[in-house]
């Protein structure tokens, strides 16, 4: 029984083709899933695969303010981000808050095909997976003096 996850997508520009191509590559294993992606990365995914994605803005445009958001909410389970390693992003803040946000509430983050591989083969990806999203409460309950 395949349990529907909640993917995001998003790539850099010199890693769109690269994405595309893992996506492509692995249609039947999306096909049953929810995606979300950054704006020019869900077009070309749904163009390439026909796969329905919900399309957010582009990342520098507030792409990756809105998929944080997702997350933030609860409304994510994985995020494959083909990141490109060797370019300076003007909006490397907001990729570090990705990250950040993923690391926060848990949520699994893949970065390149090997780890995107190894998700997409994990066992909980087709099945059940109760993910532990840590409190925060004494945290935002805390003093302020």
């Amino acid at each position: 029984m395949q349990a529907k996850k909640r993917i995001g997508l998003i790539a850099h520009d010199a890693r769109k083709r690269a994405l595309r191509e893992f996506v492509r590559a692995h249609a039947g294993k999306f096909g049953g899933h929810e995606l979300f992606a950054t704006g020019t990365t869900g077009r070309m995914i749904e163009k390439e695969t026909g796969i329905p994605v919900r399309r957010f803005k582009s990342g520098p445009l507030g792409g990756d303010q809105q998929m944080g958001a997702l997350i933030a909410d609860g409304g994510l389970d994985i995020l494959i981000f083909f990141t490109d390693p060797m370019t300076t992003m003007p909006h490397d803040v907001d990729v570090k808050a990705l990250v950040r946000l993923c690391t926060l509430y848990n949520v699994v983050l893949a970065c390149n095909q090997a780890s995107a591989d190894f998700v997409l083969t994990s066992a909980y990806f087709d099945g059940a997976y109760e993910r532990a999203v840590p409190s925060y409460e004494d945290y935002v309950n805390r003093a302020i003096s």
